[in-house]
């Protein structure tokens, strides 16, 4: 029994070092493959780890973007946040590139003559600070007279707002609820 109580702590231990090192969400399917050991074994590793780091730690385990990630609790984030405002680097972006982003999130994929019928106003400078920052990617193109390219969010995308899906954006009924609108 401790024999094989021992072998998984070791094989937990290699998880959460793959974890730590890895600077994208890992899925389960790799460190399965890496490890050779099966999905449902690792997938326990992680619910193993996620419990270990629940209390008196000043991290956590989070499943976001398809995949397994190392994260500082939420109860820190007041520090995080002070910290970085003095001493890290924070993606900033314009009212303008967060409606854009906002846009893009909801119709994608979608072409920037769409965006700007939305948002009323020219979009390029604002597509190419997202495509910069790497929170939106071309996606092809659309078929038809000028072949115009298609923008879609990306991983980072899913990452830098904590989400694991698009799904778990707000509905149009949420916002409204949430923003008392008519």
């Amino acid at each position: 029994m401790s024999d094989s109580r021992n072998a998984m702590d070791e094989l937990a231990r290699k998880v959460e070092a793959i974890l730590f090192v890895s600077s994208e969400p890992v899925k389960s399917a790799d460190i399965s493959n890496a490890l050779g050991v099966d999905v449902k074994i690792v997938e326990e590793r992680f619910n193993n780890i996620k419990e270990h780091y629940k209390s008196h730690h000043g991290l956590t385990l989070i499943n976001v973007a398809g995949g397994w990630q190392m994260a500082t609790a939420g109860d820190l984030k007041d520090v995080i946040e002070e910290y970085n405002n003095s001493y890290g680097y924070k993606l900033r972006l314009s009212k303008a590139a967060m409606e854009t982003l906002a846009i893009i999130a909801y119709k994608q994929p979608i072409t920037r003559t769409e965006i700007e019928e939305i948002r009323g106003v020219r979009s390029d400078k604002v597509l190419e600070t997202l495509l910069s920052t790497g929170l939106i990617k071309v996606a092809g193109r659309k078929k038809g007279t000028g072949s115009p390219l298609l923008y879609r969010t990306t991983q980072e995308f899913l990452e830098a707002f904590g989400i694991n899906s698009l799904s778990e954006l707000p509905t149009e009924e949420e916002l409204k609820n949430e923003g008392n609108y008519s």
